[in-house]
């Protein structure tokens, strides 16, 4: 029902945290681009856990298992099937802990929908492992966007309070020089210690994510209801922890006057570009041609060590409980490139529908 996005490029969603297997099916991509398993493999590697002690100690290896829709190095046009198999899932502590809801997860709110049905262990279709079919399908999404010039980076710009500069082209080198994925190291060696402060407090931290598309071309989007910007925005909070999502200049422009607000046109060795980027790169729902700017707020990890108090569903008596299990302490690095991922599907969808991406690639 809600497990697909996309009109063109379609993406459907399968898994749970705990079950066999986590995977997406992607239909729609057209016919002959060349991708290998290491093209998809590599985005997902750096989804994985890093090596700080406040990482999650569940060590999945994530490896791509390709099961249709490529063949001889190429897409043949039929449904594309990936999955990641889970093999290092521990139940145990779900088990006696079932019937009391985690505060800060979706447990009540999935008990709801489906009755008690639901898979609660790992948080089940909610949680965040989901993300790893994200991430598969935006590595082919980039591949297609590699036709037209388009390019898809995404990096660390604040965790725990501590900030670094937005910044308007970057490079995957700078954003992989740390664990964080922070393109300036002093700040990162100041969000790492509030990390690993966090987690010796039982405690967790979020942060914010800025998300950059350069060289996209001007004209996509499809107002009224269709916009760019919505249907960036609604795959960027299908991302489990965004809380919140902003465009260019964002909740900032209210504090601004127009004239400070609007970007200048001007013209540059014959192509028409704005003088500043507050509009992030979408003016009316469509891209302008300057550079896609938007940055997502990630909340902090829910499941943290303290003490907190909750409800025992089954006994409907107020009760306390204390998280155990194998979390990150915050979640911010790991989530980088699934907002990139969820860029790049929505940027090629886009694309598709405008024509620009051919439906056979020769």
């Amino acid at each position: 029902m809600g497990n697909s996005l996309g009109k063109r490029f379609i993406i459907s969603s399968f898994g749970e945290s705990h079950g066999k297997c986590i995977g997406i099916v992607i239909d729609g991509c057209p016919a002959g681009l060349s991708i290998t398993e290491n093209d998809i493999q590599t985005e997902l590697d750096k989804r994985k856990p890093g090596n700080m002690l406040s990482s999650t100690k569940r060590a999945e290896a994530d490896k791509i298992d390709i099961l249709s829709g490529l063949f001889g190095g190429y897409t043949t046009g039929a449904p594309i099937c990936l999955a990641v198999w889970n093999e290092d899932a521990k139940s145990e502590s779900y088990e006696k802990t079932k019937d009391l809801l985690r505060p800060g997860h979706a447990d009540y709110t999935a008990f709801m929908k489906y009755g008690g049905f639901n898979d609660y262990r790992g948080g089940g279709r909610f949680s965040g492992r989901n993300t790893a079919g994200f991430v598969m399908a935006g590595a082919i999404a980039q591949k297609l966007l590699d036709l037209i010039g388009v390019k898809i980076l995404a990096h660390t710009v604040e965790i725990g309070g501590i900030k670094t500069n937005s910044y308007s082209i970057i490079s995957q080198e700078a954003i992989d020089n740390n664990a964080l994925k922070c393109v300036n190291p002093k700040a990162a060696e100041k969000m790492l210690a509030a990390i690993e402060l966090a987690g010796k407090e039982g405690d967790s931290l979020g942060g914010i994510i800025e998300g950059i598309a350069l060289n996209v071309p001007a004209g996509l989007g499809e107002p009224i209801f269709d916009t760019l910007e919505g249907g960036l925005a609604k795959a960027l909070f299908a991302i489990p922890a965004v809380k919140g999502v902003e465009f260019g200049a964002g909740f900032a422009v209210s504090k601004m006057k127009g004239s400070e607000n609007n970007d200048a046109f001007r013209i540059n060795r014959g192509k028409i570009i704005t003088e500043t980027n507050n509009s992030g790169g979408i003016l009316g729902g469509i891209s302008n041609g300057m550079s896609i700017v938007v940055r997502v707020a990630v909340k902090p990890t829910p499941s943290i060590s303290q003490k907190q108090k909750t409800v025992d569903i089954r006994t409907m008596k107020n009760a306390e409980m204390e998280i155990k299990g194998r979390h990150d302490v915050c979640i911010v690095p790991r989530a980088v490139p699934v907002v990139a991922a969820m860029m790049a599907i929505t940027i090629c969808d886009f694309a598709l529908q405008s024509g620009i991406i051919p439906e056979v690639i020769k």
